[in-house]
């Protein structure tokens, strides 16, 4: 009987992977952006292309390859990822001017939000996007839709 452990050390039960047009450059950014550690070497084929690269940001993995279009494997196009990976840290306003500063796009300049983050979101050089936070209110539910309520309130009205 195998003691291997079903989710390896070190692994969440949900790791993401993403797929990206030049995985050494989106490793080199993501380390300047979220200051992520790579993670045992890179897995490369014969002519180059990155099949399997590990990367640590805080305390979680992310796998990145690059696309093989051959074998239905794509990076998005810049934009248009049905995905948003989110990264709570210590200290947001800091960390979202770096990954703006690494070349990182701003698409929701940060605020703070009504469920209790102060909050924004970036899209990176390779089409995906990223929601970054810092938790910093505590709220039951029925402060948030309070909350919630007087956001969209004011929200309809500047419309």
């Amino acid at each position: 009987m195998s003691t291997a452990k079903p989710v390896p050390e070190g692994f969440h039960t949900i790791t993401p992977h993403l797929i990206v047009r030049d995985s050494r450059a989106a490793i080199d950014f993501y380390q300047r952006a979220f200051g992520a550690q790579l993670q045992g070497g890179i897995a490369t084929t014969p002519d180059g292309k990155v099949m399997h690269a590990l990367i640590k940001i805080g305390d979680s993995l992310l796998m990145l390859n690059d696309e093989f279009p051959e074998h239905g494997v794509a990076a998005p196009k810049p934009g248009e990822s049905g995905v948003s990976l989110h990264i709570y840290v210590d200290h947001v306003d800091q960390f979202f001017d770096r990954a703006v500063d690494a070349g990182a796009q701003i698409k929701m300049p940060l605020a703070d939000m009504f469920w209790g983050d102060r909050y924004g979101k970036v899209l990176d050089p390779f089409g995906h996007q990223w929601t970054l936070g810092t938790h910093i209110k505590d709220m039951t539910q029925d402060e948030m839709k309070v909350a919630m309520d007087e956001a969209m309130g004011a929200m309809r009205k500047s419309a």
